[in-house]
């Protein structure tokens, strides 16, 4: 079907967009790139290569057979209304992206979850590859919380996987260190997440990184009264105090950062 050929060309859409906007970072970054540019991509490139390789192996089958069983038994939250197929599509994409929401908040707020969300936000020189730096802990967490979520809303797996395809560019998008001039970035975040509204979300200020959880749609932080701009963004400082240092940035150390109080 259709959406089966969409999810195998997932792969293919990230490292297209990944590459394109490296470049555009190359040539107008909206932060000068560190000195090890290189070496900090490689180093989440391959955790993201480590979390591929779990979803594919643990997550992608089950979630297909869950999602299959919601649409062939007419089970969950979205076939509990007489909706037409496109109208049920509609509000199953609104409620994945109004939970991916809620379980990044959880995410800030749960001290536990925090230990292996922190990774991600530890980063210390956001850029595109930051878009896909996730502990493998989290990635399994998560995926488990949401299997629950597509069986009891019912999610039909179309649904997922444009979903899924629509986050992954919006996701590599706002973490590009790229310049956008104010008022596009400022009509963008009108709608979805822009790059300088998740810049905040990266700072090391905890009142600006408990902010912006917004994945897709950003009216979920306007509604839940956690929407934040700043005046300057080129003020903003990534990362996590306590967490710089090759040692703790290097690969093990990323790996071991739900140890660390």
């Amino acid at each position: 079907m259709f959406y089966l050929q969409v999810e195998k060309w997932e792969p293919f859409i990230a490292v297209f967009l990944i590459t394109f906007f490296l470049i555009w970072e190359s040539f107008s970054p909206f932060f000068n790139a560190p000195n090890n540019r290189i070496e900090h991509g490689v180093k989440n490139i391959i955790l993201a290569l480590i979390n591929g390789l779990i979803l594919g192996l643990l997550f992608a089958g089950i979630t297909i057979i869950v999602a299959n069983y919601t649409v062939q038994n007419n089970f969950g939250f979205v076939h509990l209304f007489n909706l037409t197929k496109v109208q049920y599509s509609i509000l199953a994409f609104i409620i994945m992206d109004m939970w991916n929401y809620t379980w990044h908040r959880i995410n800030h707020r749960v001290a536990f979850l925090w230990r292996f969300h922190k990774m991600h936000h530890s980063d210390p020189n956001m850029d595109v590859t930051t878009s896909v730096r996730f502990h493998f802990g989290e990635i399994i967490i998560s995926s488990v919380f949401r299997l629950g979520v597509i069986f009891l809303v019912g999610i039909p797996i179309w649904v997922l996987i444009f979903y899924d395809t629509t986050l992954l560019i919006c996701t590599i998008f706002h973490h590009s260190n790229i310049q956008l001039p104010d008022k596009v970035d400022k009509f963008i975040r009108s709608v979805i997440v822009s790059p300088n509204m998740h810049k905040v979300h990266h700072s090391r200020i905890k009142i600006e990184t408990d902010s912006n959880y917004s994945s897709f749609l950003t009216i979920w932080d306007r509604i839940f009264g956690s929407f934040r701009l700043k005046n300057d963004y080129s003020e903003i400082n990534f990362g996590l105090d306590n967490y710089d240092g090759e040692k703790k940035q290097s690969l093990i150390g990323l790996m071991k950062t739900p140890l660390t109080k």
